[in-house]
């Protein structure tokens, strides 16, 4: 995921803005971390890349 994207992504639950906390970059690149909702908390994993935008109840953490 490209750092850019944090201008235009935001909270699916509740529409508020997201904070990074990126645990692995490369070259411009975040691959691994974490997206935090600032209003509720939720958390979306950033894995191989990929934010998991989707709701909780929707996420696949098996």
């Amino acid at each position: 995921m490209k750092e850019s994207l944090m201008e235009i992504v935001c909270c699916p639950m509740d529409k508020h803005d997201l904070e990074l906390d990126a645990d692995e970059r490369d070259d411009g690149e975040i691959i691994s971390g974490t997206l935090t909702c600032t209003d509720c908390g939720e958390s979306y994993p950033i894995e191989d890349g990929i934010p998991n935008l989707l709701p909780p109840d929707m996420r696949d953490d098996a």
